[in-house]
């Protein structure tokens, strides 16, 4: 069997780099909207709009692994088989 682990886990360093990334890029658009020397209402149409892009871009990274998982899966379940195949296959049974 094949001992290629379907879970694959990041370092401590990159997921807190991620997520200060992530925490700085949200204030420093939110700062930039409010300060924003326009009507209240674009502030907010603006405000809304990185909110529906920011749940898009966590739906799109979840479907995304998501579906990179399954196919790990399946490839992992294809390499069992063949594995059970050739464990139970025996070339000198034929030949007598």
């Amino acid at each position: 069997m094949s001992d290629t682990s379907v879970k694959q886990q990041s370092t401590a360093a990159f997921y807190g780099q991620a997520v200060a990334s992530f925490a700085i890029a949200m204030a420093a658009t939110s700062i930039g909207i409010f300060r924003l020397d326009t009507d209240a209402w674009v502030r907010a149409f603006l405000a809304i709009a990185v909110l529906y892009l920011v749940t898009s871009a966590f739906t799109l990274a979840k479907v995304i692994r998501d579906r990179q998982e399954a196919g790990q899966i399946i490839s992992r379940v294809d390499q069992a088989r063949l594995d059970k195949l050739l464990a139970e296959h025996d070339p000198f049974a034929d030949k007598l």
